[in-house]
């Protein structure tokens, strides 16, 4: 069993006509899964509903807490670029699970979004990869505390 736990970030963010931007909106997994042909051996939890942006220590230590309290060995987390590397890192305390987190450039909701193959290439990832704590994005997995967003190029690079 895998749980994935969601945080929000791009990834479920809604846009908003009336005051035209974008907002955190309720996670769009439980369809990407069985969209991209995932339809058993999860389970799937929301820890939060926010930009990484807006994330505090308070929020990256309650993720850390619900990994830890979590029975099962392989979490996957939805979660907002821009802070990903930065709640990786917390995460990585835990070193008998493997824990990869994952989200996305553009919404899922959205035609041309990298979500649906980010979630896809994530839940290979931590079926494959032994204990630790990953970044996994646009086809690239990387280990926390050796990756960084480059916000200029739009992707992840090792730091």
């Amino acid at each position: 069993m895998i749980q994935i736990f969601t945080t929000g970030g791009t990834i479920d963010k809604v846009y908003f006509d009336a005051n035209s931007q974008f907002e955190v909106g309720p996670s769009l997994l439980p369809e990407l899964l069985p969209e991209s042909n995932i339809h058993e051996g999860y389970q799937v939890q929301e820890l939060l509903r926010k930009d990484s942006l807006e994330m505090t220590d308070a929020d990256r230590q309650a993720v850390l807490q619900a990994a830890t309290d979590c029975d099962c060995d392989r979490i996957l987390i939805t979660h907002g670029t821009d802070t990903m590397a930065d709640t990786a890192a917390v995460l990585s305390a835990l070193t008998d699970k493997t824990i990869v987190l994952t989200g996305a450039m553009q919404p899922a909701r959205m035609r041309k979004t990298d979500a649906l193959f980010n979630i896809g290439f994530a839940w290979s990832a931590v079926q494959l990869l032994p204990p630790g704590v990953y970044i996994a994005m646009n086809g690239e997995v990387f280990e926390a505390g050796a990756v960084k967003k480059n916000l200029k190029a739009q992707r992840f690079e090792r730091s």
